[in-house]
């Protein structure tokens, strides 16, 4: 049994109640509940529909989580804390720098795929959640208290992995760290933009897959640090 070998994923314990994952009632409102902002978004989104998709009570839910946006950041933080892992599962003992951000690259363009180690997380629909409405379990004006809550630290954990990557392959490179957030968030943005606001995008998600957004995403990197590191020699 090699050391990524039942993977538990863990979320600040400060965005839930109880932690959903230690019952069945738990598992299942994290199961519909991805399931249901996935169907009608996260404004539509109630707690009282969800309790109906569970066939339980409103209250049961407001056990495990204080409101649905502690829920939504609940979801994106194991996104995010799961999409970590990928990246350290996929690039384990490779040396080369350069050959482990491609493959992150690729973590990144399809980090929709389904992972049979977690059957009550649908991580297509968790996926297609984190592009529509990741943006809003940060764009709030409590984001400065959230953020000392450490509600985002999975996110940061995954941007420093990355960006310790992008240093590797060029140490003089000045912005790692503004590189990573930019690219994990342009692939979302233009996976969204492909499907919904298709004139500000060349990519077409729908017929080229994956390919078309782990294809940008490393032109536009690559020659990035191409560029910094050709300057930084002059």
């Amino acid at each position: 049994m090699n050391g990524f070998a039942m993977i538990q994923i863990r979320v600040n314990e400060k965005l839930y109640l109880k932690n959903p994952e230690d019952t069945e009632l738990g598992r299942r409102i994290v199961d519909h509940g991805i399931k249901l902002i996935d169907r009608i978004g996260f404004e539509q989104f109630t707690f009282k529909k969800l309790a109906r998709e569970i066939s339980s009570t409103e209250a049961s839910v407001y056990r495990y989580f204080e409101n649905k946006h502690k829920l939504l950041t609940y979801l994106v933080s194991w996104y995010w804390s799961w999409l970590e892992y990928q990246v350290d599962y996929q690039t384990h003992n490779i040396e080369d720098p350069a050959r482990r951000l491609k493959i992150a690259l690729r973590v990144l363009a399809e980090s929709s795929s389904f992972d049979p180690q977690f059957s009550h997380i649908d991580e297509t629909a968790l996926h297609r959640i984190v592009v529509s409405e990741s943006s809003k379990s940060y764009l709030t004006k409590e984001v400065d208290q959230d953020n000392k809550e450490g509600f985002f630290k999975s996110y940061k954990s995954l941007c420093n992995k990355l960006s310790a990557i992008v240093s590797e392959v060029n140490p003089d490179f000045a912005y790692p760290r503004a590189m990573t957030s930019t690219m994990i968030e342009s692939a979302h943005q233009q996976i969204f933009f492909s499907h919904h606001l298709p004139s500000l995008t060349e990519l077409k998600v729908d017929t080229e897959g994956n390919e078309a957004v782990a294809g940008y995403l490393e032109y536009m990197v690559f020659n990035l640090l191409s560029v910094e590191k050709k300057e930084g020699k002059d």
